[in-house]
């Protein structure tokens, strides 16, 4: 924290100096005189008159914040994993109807840049600033020692929500956040870097990077929650978060209708896993048939008649490694049509829930003085899969055979689908790589449409200025008619990276503020400055996925000019050396103002972060805690013991004593019929059970179970830690052992499904002999649990 301290203290007197600043050129409309860059602003002397009588005395409210005259209502809208070209927007097959109005009323950008991954972008989007000077080098759940990769964002960086609020705005965040560093993801915080702790005063969602959609872990501010619904009776994540999103602005509506608010809206669609109700994916039945070929040549050309892309834009090739569709089997084709099927059909519902939340702003209050960014992915879509996908993400991948019996399964809440790595690359069309490629277009280029009804004068038109996502924290405030804060909270500000890009919406050759900027995720490096483009790309993501680079040593610079090469297709470096090496030495001059060294971390590095159970052997869990989620609960795949004391009552003495993980795998120790049963479930696809010979006796019963594994893993693998053992199971009844059996694979369960409880099963069954909440009807005193 040495160099993050030296740097901040050497940007006070400039923070100090902008106190005085004078104002930004704001708005039409939205334009405020002496606006305070310290928040809160100070709290004016009372006026009123203070004497010993009431009588000679004069009460005086003081003032209630109010934003400036005429400030929008701002809606920040965020897809996940879609990539450049999967909307019909853009060019793509799945129908996004909702995206498409908002485009002809509004704006298309064509350059607008994110991250290659999740968490850094949604931290420069929300900050204003670079990802890693708000410690999001990496993800939320794999941090490191480094300040730049720790995941604890810095009070010296003010979210958005955090500056609106202080200027009298509503705050509220719905869907996935995934900004808070794993190890503080708890019923016991700290809770500083949690939504409600960062601006935003209402939050409803998910906190980790991915989860199931019918069954999804979900916190409504810091109260961890269960879904109101089960998948049989409709439930889906995102449906449930535009409908709460409705439901507050509803009552914003009926309570503040002159008030403007903030909402971030950040559907965790169309990331992995798949799902989505089946009547969507027959929607797209045989369209992707053609495969991804002949789908990104034919999408290629619906950019260009849209004008998405410039009509001398260059289509690059399939990289080395990626199949040729004409290469796959009949059965692999079958397979992977129906994958980007599935992705289709999660895309549009996507896009479908998102125009229901619109709809409902628009005929609210302001609803035409509602400016929207619609970012229609968070980076280049997905090819950590593999190159035929899977429908398991949490385990090794199935047999094509396998996956085609449960192929009417799939977008359903028994699997994990994703699809194929030659998807990706297609829904990245027209440009090079995808998702974790930092150095590529593919990774980064996403689409952007803004509307503001009555602000913007050529509706439908296209801006094909180089825009950033750290770019919308600035372009906001201008358009509210505030300024950066230098001081929030009594704490100095890093100075915002991102550029106003405001002036575009008006004019379409207003020029591009954003000169120069880095990418880089976990070892793919790049440098833009002034229409050049230098690239150096380390992994192939359907290969390596985090566990590291392919091609650390071998990887080459190189170099292209965007102002004439759109796609990213015609390496310069040969030609170019000594531009080349101008670019890379200012690659190492951000990345080290911004600390992004060292770059490309090992996943031992990235897995050392604090942990609240990793040093400790031994649990004490009650049947009054709430339900926890992965982060709180011990690793359990490895030797162990759970010891219950439990009073069986005379009737009714079944159910869950203690669970941990879901229908796609963890374990259960539970009562059915009067018999005590462990079952241990891997992945969904084979589940052993224990089972004591007879009946509980009513009254007082000691039980426990028993896991002695042997001595060398059947799988160990360092990302997230996961590893998988055999062993033997055994249970006891008051000390006696009753039975015993053989337990092939003991797993760490998938941890954006996984939850623990005592007493009942919350959130996802794990076997199928119960169904939630299987409540126990006798009394459980306390479950230990001790690991060796």
């Amino acid at each position: 924290m040495a160099k993050r301290s030296i740097l901040h203290v050497g940007l006070l007197g400039l923070a100090i100096a902008a106190l005085f600043a004078p104002n930004l050129t704001l708005a039409d409309g939205a334009r405020r005189q002496g606006a305070s860059r310290t928040l809160p602003p100070p709290q004016p002397a009372f006026s009123g008159k203070i004497n010993p009588s009431p009588e000679d005395s004069v009460p005086q409210w003081p003032k209630r914040l109010t934003p400036p005259k005429g400030a929008p209502n701002i809606v920040l809208i965020l897809l996940d994993d879609a990539g450049f070209a999967a909307t019909s927007t853009f060019g793509g097959l799945a129908q996004t109807p909702t995206l498409t109005k908002l485009a002809k009323e509004g704006l298309r950008y064509n350059r607008f840049h994110t991250t290659a991954v999740c968490s850094p972008t949604r931290a420069a989007l929300l900050s204003g600033r670079n990802p890693h000077q708000v410690g999001y080098g990496g993800t939320a759940e794999l941090n490191s020692g480094f300040p730049s990769y720790n995941g604890l964002w810095p009070k010296t960086a003010a979210t958005i929500a955090e500056v609106l609020k202080q200027n009298g705005y509503s705050t509220a965040a719905f869907g996935k956040w995934h900004n808070t560093p794993g190890f503080e993801i708890s019923q016991v915080g700290p809770f500083d870097h949690w939504p409600t702790q960062m601006g935003f005063e209402h939050f409803y969602g998910l906190m980790m990077g991915e989860t199931s959609q019918w069954e999804p872990l979900l916190w409504r501010g810091t109260t961890a929650v269960e879904p109101p619904a089960t998948p049989e009776a409709g439930y889906h994540f995102t449906t449930d978060i535009a409908s709460e999103a409705i439901s507050w602005l509803h009552t914003q509506e009926a309570l503040a209708p002159e008030k403007p608010y903030l909402l971030y809206f950040a559907p965790a669609g169309p990331h992995k896993p798949h799902h989505v109700p089946g009547d969507w994916i027959a929607r797209y039945k045989g369209q992707f048939d053609g495969g991804w070929d002949q789908i990104r040549s034919d999408t290629f050309e619906r950019q260009k008649a849209l004008g998405v892309i410039p009509k001398d834009t260059v289509l690059t090739p399939r990289p080395e490694g990626l199949a040729a569709w004409d290469s796959l089997t009949p059965d692999q084709k079958r397979l992977a049509a129906h994958e980007m099927e599935t992705f289709a059909a999660f895309l549009s519902h996507t896009d479908n829930e998102i125009g229901r939340v619109i709809q409902t702003i628009r005929d609210g209050p302001q609803g035409d003085n509602t400016l929207i960014l619609y970012i229609a992915s968070d980076n280049g879509a997905s090819g950590m899969d593999g190159l035929l996908g899977n429908d398991e993400t949490n385990g090794p991948v199935a047999p094509v055979e396998t996956q085609l019996r449960r192929l009417s399964e799939a977008g359903g809440p028994d699997h994990l689908n994703a699809y194929s790595a030659g998807w990706a690359w297609m829904n990245n069309t027209p440009f090079q790589w995808m998702k974790l490629n930092g150095s590529h277009l593919g990774g980064v280029r996403v689409p952007l449409v803004v509307s503001w009804p009555h602000h913007i004068t050529d509706a439908g038109g296209l801006r094909t200025q180089f825009t950033d996502v750290n770019d919308v924290a600035a372009t906001l405030y201008e358009a509210v008619g505030i300024q950066s804060p230098a001081l929030v909270n009594g704490v100095a500000q890093i100075p915002l990276e991102g550029k106003s890009f405001l002036g575009s919406l008006t004019d379409a050759k207003a020029p591009a503020h954003h000169q120069v900027q880095y990418f880089e995720n976990w070892g793919d490096n790049a440098i833009y400055s002034n229409g050049w483009m230098a690239s150096l790309r380390r992994r192939t993501p359907w290969l390596s996925l985090l566990n590291g680079a392919t091609n650390r040593t071998t990887a080459q610079w190189e170099l292209y000019n965007l102002e004439t090469d759109y796609s990213q297709a015609h390496n310069l470096a040969a030609a170019e050396p000594k531009k080349l090496a101008q670019m890379v030495a200012l690659f190492d001059q951000e990345a080290r103002r911004n600390q992004v060294y060292p770059t490309g971390l090992s996943v031992d590095q990235a897995n050392a972060s604090p942990s609240l159970g990793r040093e400790r052997t031994t649990f004490s869990f009650y049947r009054d805690m709430p339900m926890l989620s992965w982060q709180a609960a011990p690793n359990m795949a490895r030797s162990h013991q759970i010891r219950a004391s439990i009073t069986v009552p005379e009737r009714n003495g079944d159910g869950v004593i203690f669970t941990r993980g879901s229908r796609i795998g963890g374990f259960s120790l539970y009562v059915k019929d009067g018999y005590l049963t462990y079952e241990n479930n891997y992945q969904g696809r084979l589940r052993e059970k224990i089972i004591s010979p007879a009946a509980l006796s009513s009254g007082k019963n000691d039980i426990r179970f028993e896991f002695t594994s042997d001595p060398a893993p059947k799988l160990a693998e360092k990302r997230f830690g996961r590893s998988e053992y055999a062993g033997t199971g055994r249970l006891y009844i008051n000390d006696r052992l009753v039975s015993e059996g053989r337990l092939e694979h003991v797993a760490n369960p998938y941890i954006g499904m996984t939850s623990l409880t005592v007493g009942r099963a919350a959130n996802s069954p794990v076997s199928k002999d119960y169904s939630l909440p299987f409540t126990y009807g006798g009394q459980i005193d306390k479950v230990e649990v001790e690991l060796q």
